[in-house]
């Protein structure tokens, strides 16, 4: 089923419910197909982004998913030392395309530490592919490696067992 596209509300003044709280201010504005829009942002600043920001929905003047910034970013689209959202870049990164700087989750992901189906790990790399100093993943490529198919230094895969990846895995669980 077809949704109708928004109508163009740019030059129109957009009439959105407002609402203060301790923690900081909601924006609402409610479609009339029943979508929603709404925005959170704390009244508390961390080097001049806020604590918290949150975003659902498209916003109604642009049309636009409106990108989430802060120390906590909550959106389809966030940037922030802790970035949750559909597309994220931060700190610690969650999301389906996710960029951590220390560590990302998500569908396709990168940074030092991570896990994802695509896991570009600098350092450990875990995932279905994944890269990193230490990989384990179905198909990986590392310096120690655990994987169905592996390629690196220390490989320990369906074909072979390198006696150094097989001890620095077996550090990790009490296999004997």
């Amino acid at each position: 089923m077809a949704t109708a596209p928004l109508k163009n509300m740019l030059l129109q003044d957009v009439k959105y419910k407002t609402e203060e709280t301790a923690w900081g201010r909601w924006r609402r504005f409610g479609y009339a197909d029943g979508r929603l829009f709404e925005e959170f942002v704390s009244h508390m600043m961390i080097l001049g982004m806020p604590l918290i920001h949150y975003t659902r929905g498209k916003c109604p003047e642009t049309g636009r998913s409106v990108v989430a910034k802060g120390f906590l970013a909550v959106g389809r689209i966030s940037v922030g030392v802790v970035a949750i959202g559909q597309a994220s870049a931060g700190v610690f990164a969650v999301g389906q395309a996710s960029m951590g700087l220390l560590f990302g989750l998500g569908q396709a992901t990168c940074g030092v530490v991570t896990i994802g189906q695509l896991s570009l790990g600098l350092l450990v790399g875990l995932g279905q592919f994944a890269t990193g100093y230490v990989a384990i993943g179905q198909m990986a490529v590392g310096f120690y490696v655990l994987a169905q198919v592996g390629i690196g230094p220390y490989v320990w895969d369906i074909r072979a067992a390198a006696p150094a990846a097989a001890e620095f895995f077996r550090g990790f669980v009490s296999i004997r």
